[in-house]
């Protein structure tokens, strides 16, 4: 596709990189010259120095053939602006990003004033969070469904109840109605048959429903939804959390170092315990409980202050620690640490506008509602809705595998809003929604994934 972004600060630069990454073409404009420069000599793309506003701009840029435009300022206001004037210039689909949520709920998805999606990254961040805590055990958690099926990120440890476990005899272990559709070991990604074999440190992914991800863990044995957090630092990302987490009764200790700050977010957070100090100052973590706490949130504005937060959190053995970073090439450092648990405010918005991109890379009349990458981009975990042309209803799974292409997995059935963990006499009917993990890209309908 031919993408134009304004805008290269943290969140552009990184969707310069994968979006090009990916094979599309990209033409980036931002009023610095020695930043456009730098993204043309560091990527594939064409550049242009001036105001993302600017019709004139614009044109240069070639608004009027482009499929997407995505507007990544810093600033909500010109965002929107050079989203209404791409619009109006002939563009396809605008992306803005905003860090108001006012700018979303008035404007995401409302293509008629010319924006097609918005963007927090902030709050994208704050929800990913709070979807950790639900399942403190799990590395990362998405949704598939409208919520209503859950996809979860964790790992083996040594001594756990998983080691050893072949799949074919994982329902005479476990009662829970949960399938692992994915796995990584040693960096590979493997889509697992019941000869799998599970191991200490693989990472696996499974699919079921939030209930029964619940009720799987606790025949783990692992820890339940976090009561009591501690978070570091008082940033939009974290205001947007405590927000969020109070609604699901969950008790919040922020601790904000600077004096004004602190007190205009204890008259904001209602439902938050606000304290006035300074994160790093391990005292203080222990006289606020750090030794009881559920999970620790290291949100400060300093990387390398949130991993030492992170890694005394971790000492003290608090069951869920997430840390915040921007320079990614530290979460391989925290991973040998036992930290596992990373979010990154430009990572989580440009993982959502990716996806964006991604579906509207499908042609037209793609039955594909919803598409992940997981493991290294290796692996795509998609969902479909069975469409009427689908050749292969009312085929029991079984039946239906010799057709399957491979290294392919049926993970899940939506049908009438409930989840069905597919077995082999389970078949696919028309309205479906069919979750699909695989290691091929290119799906665009249900029948990409048959071998004839």
């Amino acid at each position: 596709m031919d993408i134009i972004i304004t805008g290269l600060g943290s969140v552009g630069l990184t969707l310069v990189k994968e979006l090009t990454e990916e094979g599309h073409s990209v033409v980036v404009i931002d009023r610095n010259a020695p930043k456009v420069e730098d993204a043309v000599n560091n990527f594939d793309v064409k550049g242009v120095v001036g105001n993302g506003a600017s019709s004139e701009v614009l044109d240069e840029a070639g608004i009027a053939s482009a499929d997407l435009f995505i507007a990544a300022t810093n600033r909500d206001e010109m965002n929107i602006l050079c989203c209404i004037i791409a619009k109006k210039l002939g563009v396809k689909k605008t992306i803005a990003r905003t860090s108001q949520a006012i700018y979303a709920d008035l404007f995401s998805g409302d293509s008629d004033i010319g924006l097609d999606l918005t963007v927090n990254p902030q709050q994208a961040a704050a929800k990913e969070i709070s979807r950790m805590l639900r399942f403190p055990s799990a590395i990362k958690v998405d949704q598939f469904s409208e919520g209503k099926v859950e996809l979860i990120e964790f790992r083996v440890s040594a001594g756990s109840k998983l080691d050893g476990i072949a799949l074919k005899d994982f329902k005479n272990v476990f009662k829970s109605r949960v399938l692992i559709c994915a796995a990584q070991r040693d960096g590979k990604a493997i889509i697992p048959d019941g000869k799998f074999v599970i191991q200490a440190d693989d990472r696996l992914f499974l699919t079921a429903t939030t209930k029964d991800i619940s009720s799987f863990f606790k025949e783990l044995g692992w820890n339940k939804q976090a009561r009591d957090v501690i978070v570091v630092g008082g940033s939009t990302t974290a205001q947007y959390l405590c927000k969020e987490i109070a609604k699901a009764g969950i008790s919040t200790k922020l601790i904000e170092k600077n004096d004004q700050k602190a007190l205009k977010l204890s008259e904001e957070l209602n439902h938050t315990t606000v304290i006035n100090g300074d994160g790093t100052d391990q005292d203080l973590l222990i006289d606020e409980g750090i030794d009881s706490c559920d999970a620790f949130i290291a949100l400060g504005d300093i990387d390398e202050q949130n991993i030492i937060m992170s890694m005394f959190a971790n000492s003290h053995e608090v069951p869920k620690v997430i840390t915040k970073i921007d320079q990614l090439n530290y979460h391989s450092m925290l991973q040998k640490s036992g930290i596992y648990s990373v979010i990154s405010t430009k990572t989580s918005a440009a993982d959502q506008i990716v996806r964006f991109v991604r579906l509207m890379s499908n042609k037209k009349g793609s039955g594909v509602k919803r598409l992940f990458h997981i493991i290294d981009n290796t692996t795509e975990i998609l969902e479909f809705e069975a469409e009427k042309n689908f050749s292969r209803f009312d085929v029991p799974l079984q039946d239906l595998r010799i057709n399957l292409k491979d290294d392919l997995l049926i993970a899940g059935i939506i049908r009438n809003e409930e989840l069905i963990t597919p077995t082999g006499q389970d078949v696919i009917k028309e309205g479906d929604s069919v979750i699909v993990v695989t290691l091929e890209e290119g799906f665009d309908n249900l029948n990409d994934i048959l071998n004839f």
